[in-house]
């Protein structure tokens, strides 16, 4: 990758899950599927591509796309059938208001379980030539979620989830490995034992640990409310390559605090508004990364992004802001 032009383009995650997988779902559907999504990718100009977490998709989940389950239904020392006392308790816990159960009741210790991330890995690794980003959620978001019965501490629980997720990378060569975390931009008090998890996790990987960090996407909603200056003490603790954050909601007012991460920590800058269905212009685009780079330098700025995952648009929508991606950051290379 050090020879492509930089900032680098690349996407978050999500991609949205195409009508035909959803009607029929299969092993081969999904690997047609996810070479779909790599393709898409590849011809838009997209550098860094990633294979679009269609297979942790559940068209069922009432609430969200079902990513949070993915990794919580598999693990050992928790339970996901849930009581009335369960969600009484989990109501009365927590302010995630668009959940209205937890993922899982924690009983005992947390173990891998049947999760294997590796094997998702290898199942995309072969469908492309470009360098690949996996991603995972992280430790503190799958805490939030829980009811713990067994730790009594969510700082303790988190912890015993970032070592599960930290063996499941230890084997994932991936060019980038992403852990997500969309609940502690709203929390910044937990930030302490939050980023004491998230390190477990970065730790054990091997090439470049990375971290996304967003304001939720509900329905198009911000779901936590927050600022980044809130969270430079929490991205400074970090033993990361880069952070990839969302900025073009956020508009422009937030960029200087971006002053304040450790030098040797990469800028991801959000560009694309995945939260309007609007597709931005390449000036447009062109515009954002000058701002950025005005306020912390180019050379801080490894990778140009979408805010978050496109898994709540139109594929065309989706399609339509990669291109405008690449346009926008080969135009501000232009300049």
């Amino acid at each position: 990758m050090s020879a492509a032009p930089f900032p680098l383009t690349t996407v978050v995650g999500s991609y949205p899950l195409p009508a035909w997988l959803a009607a029929a779902p299969s092993s081969g559907a999904l690997r047609d599927a996810m070479m779909v999504v790599l393709k898409t990718q590849e011809l838009a100009g997209i550098e860094l591509v990633a294979d679009g977490e269609l297979y942790r998709f559940d068209i069922n989940h009432p609430e969200t796309n079902g990513m949070i389950d993915y990794f919580i239904r598999p693990l050992g020392g928790l339970r996901t059938a849930l009581s009335r006392s369960d969600l009484e308790a989990f109501r009365r816990d927590h302010g995630l208001d668009y959940r209205a159960a937890p993922a899982g009741v924690v009983e005992g210790p947390i173990t891998e379980g049947t999760l294997n991330l590796p094997a998702d890995y290898l199942r995309v690794k072969p469908l492309t030539k470009a360098p690949l980003k996996f991603t995972l959620t992280g430790p503190h978001m799958l805490a939030k979620v829980l009811t713990d019965r067994h730790y009594r501490d969510r700082s303790e629980l988190a912890l015993a989830l970032a070592r599960v997720l930290r063996q499941q990378v230890e084997s994932i060569d991936a060019a980038v490995v992403q852990v997500d975390e969309a609940n502690i931009t709203g929390h910044p008090e937990e930030a302490e034992w939050a980023a004491v998890a998230v390190n477990e996790v970065l730790a054990g990987i091997k090439t470049a640990p990375a971290l996304h960090l967003c304001f939720g996407n509900y329905g198009g909603q911000t779901i936590q409310q927050g600022t980044w200056d809130a969270l430079i003490g929490f991205l400074n603790a970090l033993h990361v390559d880069h952070v990839v954050l969302e900025f073009a909601r956020r508009g422009e007012g937030e960029l200087p605090v971006l002053r304040e991460v450790r030098p040797e920590i990469g800028i991801g800058l959000g560009v694309i508004d995945i939260k309007d269905n609007g597709i931005e212009t390449a000036d447009t685009v062109a515009r954002r990364i000058e701002a950025a780079a005005r306020v912390v330098g180019a050379e801080r700025i490894r990778y140009v992004h979408p805010d978050c995952g496109f898994w709540m648009l139109q594929r065309n929508v989706a399609d339509g802001k990669m291109r405008a991606l690449v346009a926008g950051r080969d135009r501000w290379l232009g300049r």
